[in-house]
Formats: structure tokens, C-alpha cells, sequence
């Protein structure tokens, strides 16, 4: 009796974290602001797979999460968030994206604030930049260069030591000016709002 209690136990535990990896592959695709398209030539997987993967309607199989961990440079283990060991440290494994930028997580456990570094390449001054939306609240704090942030009207440009805190349904987007490529750290998430000071952009400096 108790071995079949244990036995239901363990599987209930996997099925629930098996579960949990659709979400998680969509939110690692979309970090990576990819398509699914993109993500079939790097893994060899099928669209239509990786988007039932995604939707939680197949369960995934070690050889499909072997080249979707690769792929989004994590591992295994962060792919299906597995439990933690007490070990506190994170393994900052940097993740490019197609337009030549880095994407750096700094923290490991979904849900709450996410903590992101960006090192974005140098840009153009006559970019016209994509605008998105999304729900949570973004903090973002520049530490080397020049960021280039539109927000709804506004068009901001922020250095080292600068911070800008927004409500991410309203339409935004970030870049590097032409003077070179800009790192900067982002917090991202509901609670935000709560964490951290809004800033009040008001002037548009100039390159």
C-alpha cells in the first residue's frame, strides 16, 4: 500500500512538472524574441511540435528537450525547473537573440520580479523602432552607454546610472544609440510597480 501511495506520488510530482514546460518553452522562446519557425531550424523539431509543446498539449521527450535546452542556452534542468539543490549561486549563461543582442537571466525561478542583464549592439539613428506591450512593469537601469527608450510620446535617451519604471501596457521599446552598444539591467514583473520609483521622463537628450 504505501509503495503504491509513493509510486502515485513520484508520478504525480512528474506529471506536474511536465506541465509546467509548455509555459516555460513559450517564455524562453519569447525572451529570445523568436518565432517558432526560428526555433524548428535550430532544433530540427517541427513547428507544429514545438507549438503543441508549447499550448501543453504533448508532453516533451529528452530528445526534443535536449535541443530546446541547447537552443536556448539552459539546462535540463532549468528547462523543467527542477527542484533546487541549496545551492544559491546561478548560472549566468548568456543568451544571444537574432539581432545581435545578449540576454543575460539573473534569476531562476518563474514568477515574482525577473531579473534580466541586456547587452545591446550599437544601433542607428534612424531606426524606426517596433513598439510592444505586454502586461507587468518594467524597471530598467542603464550601466554602461547610451539606451534609447521610446515610451508611448515619449522618446528618452538614458546613461550610466539612469533608470526608467513603466507600466509595460504601454507601448515601448528599447535600443542602443549609434555611439556604441549599451548594457543595462531589467526587473520585470507585477510587482514592480510596488519595488521601485517611477521615473518621470520628461526631456529628450540628444546624441
Amino acid at each position: 500500500m504505501f509503495a503504491d501511495w509513493q509510486s502515485g506520488g513520484v508520478d504525480e510530482a512528474i506529471d506536474r512538472t511536465l506541465d509546467a514546460v509548455g509555459p516555460r518553452l513559450k517564455q524562453l522562446r519569447q525572451r529570445r524574441d523568436i518565432t517558432l519557425t526560428d526555433l524548428a531550424e535550430e532544433t530540427g523539431i517541427s513547428v507544429s511540435t514545438l507549438s503543441r509543446l508549447e499550448a501543453g498539449l504533448r508532453r516533451p521527450t529528452l530528445e526534443q528537450l535536449l535541443p530546446l535546452a541547447r537552443a536556448h542556452g539552459v539546462t535540463l534542468d532549468e528547462l523543467v525547473d527542477a527542484p533546487p539543490t541549496g545551492d544559491p549561486r546561478i548560472n549566468m549563461r548568456p543568451i544571444p537573440t537574432r539581432d545581435g543582442s545578449t540576454v543575460v537571466p539573473l534569476t531562476r525561478r518563474p514568477g515574482g520580479i525577473q531579473a534580466y542583464k541586456f547587452v545591446l549592439p550599437a544601433g542607428r539613428d534612424d531606426a524606426e523602432p517596433v513598439l510592444r506591450t505586454h502586461e507587468g512593469y518594467d524597471w530598467a537601469f542603464v550601466l554602461n552607454g547610451r539606451l534609447r527608450l521610446v515610451l508611448g510620446e515619449h522618446d528618452l535617451i538614458l546613461g550610466p546610472g539612469e533608470a526608467a519604471e513603466f507600466d509595460t501596457r504601454t507601448p515601448h521599446w528599447f535600443g542602443a544609440t549609434s555611439s556604441g552598444p549599451v548594457e543595462f539591467l531589467s526587473l520585470v514583473g507585477k510587482q514592480g510597480e510596488r519595488a521601485h520609483v517611477r521615473a518621470a521622463p520628461k526631456r529628450r537628450e540628444s546624441d
